[in-house]
């Protein structure tokens, strides 16, 4: 695992104050999407996550079901979308969704919750079996889908490259929502999978672990060892077109600081960079 030097912030000098003049440009320097998977805001009602989101000065969301729930009315949803549109906000994708049962009928369902949310893009947890048959969807819908890893808990797609051996040769709107955090706990480089993906990556989810042996030591961006300087150099080097979607999962009762802190980091690291 590449753990190198310059992930950590002694790497930024200045940066973080070059940052704060690129804190109201979307996209952010260098072309990255910084954006927020309103998981991260689960415990707080719609109106507030907005609140939230408006702070943090990024228009990029990933909206989870708790903020646009599945059984919404289609007024109801039309509704909730107008209100993050109308906070600024532009819709990347919503997830993670679990799609494992193997009936038109459910994966219809899905597709049309993202239509009528506005979703370009579902970031998904299937099975192997359901696959195909998401597959068949996406063409129908042009919406796009990207599974998500889960670690080594996850008995379907542990790693990026578990989801890359059955994508591979699907159509390119089905790829991958690389999660750093849970690729760095199964021991492959969270860089090179990057780079091994490629034009796979339709979408990221962002963390930092202190230990990438337990998922428990989560923190703020920039407090760990996830290496978030090469992975930023990698996608850029890509020309990565999908978001960075920060997924903060501690401190769930009170979020916004430790997120506001990540996204300072990470400002500074795009800063860094251009300089």
């Amino acid at each position: 695992m590449n753990t190198t030097s310059t992930t950590r912030r002694g790497f930024l000098g200045g940066a973080l104050a070059l940052s704060s003049a690129s804190t109201q440009a979307a996209p952010e320097g260098n072309g990255l999407k910084l954006g927020v998977a309103t998981y991260s805001l689960r415990k707080l009602s719609r109106a507030q996550a907005l609140a939230a989101i408006q702070e943090l000065r990024s228009p990029y969301v990933s909206i989870k079901e708790m903020h646009l729930p599945y059984k919404a009315t289609a007024a109801e949803l039309a509704a909730g979308r107008g209100e993050f549109e109308a906070a600024g906000c532009k819709i990347l994708s919503g997830g993670n969704n679990s799609i494992q049962v193997d009936t038109d009928e459910d994966v219809r369902k899905f597709f049309e919750y993202a239509r009528q949310c506005g979703m370009p893009m579902l970031v998904i947890a299937p099975t192997a079996q359901t696959l195909p048959r998401i597959e068949k969807f996406v063409k129908q819908y042009d919406i796009k889908v990207a599974i998500h890893n889960h670690g080594p808990e996850d008995k379907h797609f542990p790693t990026p490259q578990s989801v890359l051996k059955l994508v591979r040769n699907m159509d390119p709107r089905v790829g991958l929502c690389i999660d750093v955090g849970h690729t760095a706990r199964t021991g492959v480089d969270v860089v090179e999978s990057i780079r091994e993906a490629g034009p796979r990556i339709l979408d990221m989810h962002m963390k930092d672990l202190r230990d990438f042996s337990g998922k428990a030591t989560q923190c703020a961006v920039g407090e760990g060892k996830m290496p978030v300087v090469e992975i930023f150099r990698q996608l850029i080097r890509m020309k990565y077109q999908g978001g960075v979607m920060l997924e903060y999962e501690i401190h769930e009762n009170n979020p916004l600081p430790g997120m506001k802190e990540s996204f300072a980091y990470m400002r500074g690291v795009l800063a860094g960079l251009k300089a």
